[in-house]
């Protein structure tokens, strides 16, 4: 069996926590900030689990994470 290719992209948006959930940066940080209220802009620093929908397809887009 040949190995898999990682995705390029995914690889520098999701990791996988211990039990293996995918983990994700929130959207809508990087520009237009001053509209935003501090409150909402700290919580998008947070990290989120992925919605479990896409979990299987992206641990197929990142194997060897």
């Amino acid at each position: 069996m040949p190995k898999i290719k990682t995705h390029s992209g995914a690889k520098k948006r999701f990791k996988l926590s211990k039990n293996g959930k995918p983990i994700r940066a929130h959207a809508y940080k990087s520009h237009i900030l001053n509209k935003k209220s501090t409150k909402r802009k700290r919580n998008l620093r947070k990290t989120a689990v992925a919605d479990v929908t896409n979990q299987r397809q992206i641990k197929r887009l990142i194997p060897y994470k």
